[in-house]
């Protein structure tokens, strides 16, 4: 299994990691395929940093000794790296660009969901709408911190959840019919085929400093299947 490597230097590798794929060993059962242990079968061993969801896909950076993964670790802890996000979500945002700074914490009513609540734990995402459409706009986020669905509970919570989110969304997948009139279906298919069934958020850029104060900046840009999506909205939702 090969991944695309998006940067790589003496100190650490990033990989751009495909939506689906865990990003380390489950702990249920060790033997789901993950993005770590693919890894390592190259580089032998590989410090783990930061994680992606594994409905996510994107950038996700390993460090390559215990040095680099001291340092890198405590840039996370401390929130001093920058991370950026894109997002297809649902409707248009009123506002341009928005600071959702939300508490989020386990939903009790949902096992293993999260909820904007008063009580949870302090969340700080930051958006600038980069394109819209009559039905979809895609986001640039910033996250300042790493709750867990961060992106997915804030943009539910404003009322724009990430396309195909079945977690805070409607979960529906993505059919080219819903917003293109007039769609007619191919003879050769007896059943539409989605232009998109998997979250439509992507970890597009990581900016931190190593150890030396020199400026990485990691960028993985909008993977293939989304920038179909986006040539269609283009197509027949403006």
């Amino acid at each position: 299994m090969k991944f695309e490597i998006v940067f790589e230097n003496e100190d650490f590798v990033a990989f751009n990691k495909p939506a689906g794929l865990l990003s380390v060993p489950d702990r249920f059962n060790l033997l789901l395929p993950n993005i770590f242990n693919e890894a390592n079968k190259t580089y032998g061993k590989l410090w783990m940093v930061h994680r992606l969801d594994k409905e996510t896909s994107g950038i996700i950076c390993f460090a390559k000794n215990e040095n680099a993964h001291r340092h890198l670790s405590q840039l996370f802890q401390n929130r001093q790296v920058a991370k950026f996000y894109l997002a297809l979500v649902h409707g248009k945002p009123l506002q341009e660009t928005g600071s959702i700074r939300n508490p989020i914490g386990e939903n009790p009513s949902q096992k293993g969901r999260m909820s904007v609540q008063k009580k949870g734990k302090p969340a700080h995402t930051d958006y600038r709408t980069l394109e819209t459409w009559k039905s979809y706009s895609l986001l640039k986020l910033q996250l300042y911190t790493g709750r867990t669905h961060q992106i997915r509970v804030h943009s539910a919570f404003i009322g724009h959840p990430v396309v195909c989110d079945s977690f805070y969304g409607s979960g529906d997948v993505l059919l080219l019919s819903s917003f293109k009139k007039r769609f007619n279906l191919s003879e050769k298919d007896d059943e539409e085929k989605p232009l998109l069934n998997r979250l439509a958020l992507h970890a597009t850029q990581l900016i931190f400093k190593d150890e030396k104060g020199m400026e990485i900046n990691i960028e993985a840009p909008l993977p293939k299947d989304l920038r179909a999506v986006v040539n269609q909205l283009n197509k027949w939702n403006k």
